[in-house]
């Protein structure tokens, strides 16, 4: 009986909360922040997540420290810098010295020496970068800086293409058409029966490889495609989000995006690991199409005890959250996909 009255009492107090309140707390920004901090929990891990990214950042940040991310969004500012119309003869004064700190932290530390590709694009930005620039107390003391540092990194290997800005060509383009192109769109559709056939690593890779030339915010990619193929962690993984009720058991490999949140120094980024991650994800949905495979994107809902299970899962940090989820295979081809009409052009677009 008493147990029957405080499940009436919590079932009551939790229709205030989700549907009264609101409309006494949504007019001021003060009054939604304590709505969600006294009544509603909902954006605590967001706000936890954020902070924790954010001290982290702070700290690898510090004189000659390794923060790759750091340099990374550095190095693109300096790219800008280089292609603009016109270009100004001194630029990056405020940001420079935070860049070289970074670049010396990255490249004595084994964070992306196995990266080779993007380490010389960082060296080959700076090289251009100290290489036209006009004179200026600033950049004069860290060019030098640079440049003594750089003489410890010279090696015997024979130069190759400069990873610096350059002119498209126009005659090594795509011929892929308007219509074919339409045409993967209306053939992506997401599937939920796919056939018991292991999917190879090398087919994820490539699609993978397709994805992560998407546009991301000053090149972050503030991402990590964590790919599971063992059955057994398949078999756990495929039930720790919602909606994969009733299918979980046909999906062959599958994909957990994971945002990081310590690659941003200030709150006002917190989104870019949503935006980031699904700019890529719908390249690496299509690529898996051209490879005779198919998926199912898998919302990830914002619940702490599934939030937690799967950071313990997966072994994250404090600062990553789950973006979405992924579930890839062969498609049955007996297998069914939804309709899904989507809305008309004319009720999806406006101009101006």
């Amino acid at each position: 009986m008493i147990g029957k009255i405080f499940r009436r009492i919590n079932s009551e107090w939790d229709k205030l909360v989700k549907k009264k309140m609101p409309f006494w707390f949504y007019k001021s920004g003060f009054l939604a922040g304590v709505y969600y901090t006294v009544f509603n929990p909902g954006f605590r891990r967001e706000l936890k997540s954020v902070l924790a990214g954010k001290v982290d950042h702070l700290r690898n940040s510090k004189d000659e420290h390794a923060n790759y991310f750091m340099l990374v969004r550095n190095t693109h500012r300096l790219e800008k810098g280089l292609i603009m119309r016109p270009r100004k003869p001194v630029f990056a004064t405020n940001y420079i010295t935070e860049t070289n700190n970074s670049y010396i932290g990255v490249m004595s530390s084994d964070l992306v020496l196995a990266d080779s590709k993007q380490t010389k694009w960082f060296s080959d930005v700076l090289d251009e970068y100290f290489s036209v620039v006009e004179s200026h107390p600033v950049i004069d003391k860290e060019k030098d800086r640079y440049l003594a540092f750089r003489k410890k990194l010279q090696s015997d290997e024979k130069p190759s293409a400069s990873s610096t800005p350059y002119q498209r060509d126009w005659e090594s383009f795509s011929d892929i058409s308007f219509e074919e192109f339409y045409k993967l769109n209306r053939q992506r559709r997401s599937v939920r029966w796919f056939l018991e056939k292991p999917v190879p690593r090398e087919l994820i890779d490539k699609a993978i490889t397709a994805a992560i030339q998407a546009p991301s915010a000053c090149n972050r990619q503030p991402f990590t495609y964590r790919v599971l193929d063992d059955p057994k962690l398949v078999s756990e993984a495929v039930n720790l989000p919602m909606g994969t009720k009733g299918y979980a058991h046909s999906i062959q490999t599958f994909i957990v995006v994971v945002g990081h949140l310590d690659a941003y120094f200030d709150e006002r980024d917190r989104h870019l690991i949503y935006i980031d991650a699904s700019l890529a994800n719908m390249s690496l949905m299509l690529a898996l199409e051209t490879l005779g495979l198919s998926s199912c994107p898998i919302n990830w809902p914002d619940i702490e005890d599934r939030e937690v299970k799967m950071s313990e899962f997966l072994g994250l940090k404090k600062y990553d959250r789950p973006v979405m989820c992924i579930g890839v295979g062969y498609p049955d081809p007996e297998g069914k996909v939804p309709y899904s009409e989507k809305r008309s052009l004319e009720k999806i677009r406006v101009y101006n």
